[in-house]
């Protein structure tokens, strides 16, 4: 990667776990404790504070991922007890629901300056506009990523609550045993047409005309 894409690129992955991924595990917690589950405040997680959501190893593959232009990475899971949780069945889902949402909040608010930029032609440096983009484009990539349906991604807890409870309970343990190596075929297995992953055409279907809808191009 040539230096004119590196510096925006380390910009923006740095955005993104100081102010992405905390704002992410933040918005379960404040859902789980709002709907009467203590269980992430008394472990420290509900705040905006980057240091209690880091996971090393999730931080060090999304720098490495990042630099390659296909972002994986992961913060520190928000535990969330959902016995202690209101709002019946939907009471997790909407837990879950939380941080995907907040990574839409944070694409809009990156896309607003972004946008204007843009439709003004404002003389701002290069490397500003590209780090704007790529915050955009990686929040709206975090966003579609958790909505996937595959556990242990937050998808699969709607999921889970919109099918009936027997149907749940039958296939919940399986989903969850067998999850990740689903998501890891979704990412990199070429079996869709043209040698595409599910993963991409996910983004090029959703991600791609959603990132620029909202920066207006």
């Amino acid at each position: 990667m040539d230096l004119d894409r590196l510096v925006p690129s380390l910009i923006a992955i740095g955005l993104i776990l100081l102010i992405s991924f905390p704002v992410h595990e933040f918005a379960h917690a404040l859902a789980a404790y709002r709907l009467g589950d203590s269980t992430a405040r008394l472990f420290g997680r509900l705040t905006l504070n980057p240091i209690a959501h880091f996971d090393p190893v999730g931080g060090i593959i999304l720098i490495l991922s990042g630099l390659t232009g296909f972002i994986i990475g992961w913060a520190k899971p928000t535990p969330v007890n959902p016995l202690n949780l209101g709002g019946g069945r939907n009471g997790e889902a909407i837990v879950a629901f939380a941080g995907p949402a907040s990574n839409l909040v944070l694409a809009v608010a990156g896309a607003i300056p972004l946008r204007y930029i843009l439709a003004t032609e404002l003389a701002v440096p290069s490397i500003a506009v590209e780090a704007l983009f790529l915050f955009v484009f990686f929040n709206v990539l975090l966003m579609l990523l958790n909505l996937l349906p595959i556990a242990p991604l937050d998808g699969s807890k709607i999921l889970f609550a919109l099918m009936d409870p027997r149907t749940a309970y039958r296939v919940r343990p399986i989903f969850e045993q067998w999850g990740f190596l689903i998501l890891i075929g979704a990412a990199f297995l070429p079996i869709l047409p043209g040698g595409r992953t599910l993963l991409s055409v996910v983004f090029e279907s959703i991600g791609v005309p959603l990132v620029n809808f909202l920066i207006g191009v």
